[in-house]
């Protein structure tokens, strides 16, 4: 997570978990229940992703960098390691890998301009990208191992990546399991926001770092959160930047009742609570009133987009909403 005129616009592809078009996610609807066990899929070297793209490799992929946090979320979901990672924040949560995250390598460089020595000299058989970020690197990559750059905008593409990625090294087993543990925490998500009346509660998750921004329902986190919540925050149309863009009396109108925030430290900002604190508007803002507004960590929020990312992100909102 590294973007500032520049970053902003990075930042927000970043926390979108999606690239620069402006397809839309559909709207919500329920959240999937476990009502079917998931199966393993069968080992394959080719495989269609969730957007149709197929990808065929020569062998079984054994060495993978990870360029995009849903790529690390997958492996370790499927019980494995990357050799390169720019998530080291993720990887170290005691959730995924704890302290053995710290072994895998950290590649340098900027969000979409990785040091491409750095990721050759980890001797990847598989780059995992994210789509709209990371095609530049292509050209280079490529000349030692197969790209690939995904694009997430529903937990369920997530599911799909999950297999993919299972299919290519033969791990349906753990797939299988991975993906049955997701939808149980989605069926059982669901039934405690309806128990607990959180539907009707007001929720927002927004980003910050120089500027701020909301995670509309057309994006990935913002339309999983729409599920479990009152979650009023269309896209303005536009690009990422003009579509995320809330002012803060904008925000005060719709009275969220509860505030997630991701606070990115780039060009010596502030966490967003700290840069706001003194804001007569920011104040009056329910959530604020009330001592609801919860810095979360963004290499979870806004990096993660896999099924184990998307588990704790549920697990953590409902948590403090209901709290």
């Amino acid at each position: 997570m590294r973007r500032l005129l520049a970053a902003t616009a990075l930042l927000a592809l970043a926390v979108s978990g999606c690239g620069g078009s402006e397809a839309k996610t559909p709207a919500a609807s329920a959240p999937a229940t476990p009502a079917a066990s998931a199966t393993p899929v069968a080992a394959s070297l080719t495989v269609t992703d969730p957007t149709g793209e197929t990808l065929t490799l020569k062998k079984a992929p054994e060495r993978i960098v990870c360029l995009t946090g849903i790529c690390d979320d997958i492996l370790v979901e499927l019980g494995l390691t990357p050799v390169g990672t720019t998530t080291p924040e993720l990887l170290t949560r005691p959730d995924y890998l704890g302290p053995a995250g710290a072994d895998v390598p950290v590649i340098p460089g900027s969000f979409g301009g990785e040091d491409v020595t750095a990721i050759a000299k980890a001797k990847p058989d598989l780059v995992i990208g994210l789509a709209d970020v990371h095609e530049g690197l292509a050209p280079a990559v490529e000349k030692f191992a197969p790209l690939w750059n995904v694009r997430v905008k529903s937990y369920e593409e997530s599911i799909g990546y999950l297999r993919n990625v299972a299919a290519l090294t033969g791990r349906g087993e753990q797939q299988a399991k991975a993906e049955n543990v997701f939808r149980a925490k989605l069926s059982d998500g669901a039934s405690e926001a309806e128990a607990s009346g959180l539907k009707d509660k007001t929720v927002l998750a927004m980003y910050g770092g120089g500027s701020i921004g909301v995670n509309t329902t057309e994006d990935v986190l913002g339309n999983f959160l729409s599920q479990y919540f009152d979650y009023p925050w269309p896209g303005k149309g536009g690009g990422f930047e003009t579509a995320q863009a809330y002012s803060l009396e904008e925000i005060l109108a719709k009275a969220p009742q509860v505030l997630f925030v991701q606070s990115f430290s780039f060009g010596g900002s502030k966490p967003v609570t700290e840069t706001y604190r003194d804001n007569p508007v920011w104040k009056r803002i329910p959530a604020v009133a009330a001592g609801k507004v919860y810095e979360v960590q963004p290499a979870l929020w806004a990096s993660g987009r896999g099924t184990r990312a998307f588990g704790i992100i549920l697990e953590e909102a409902l948590a403090k909403a209901t709290g």
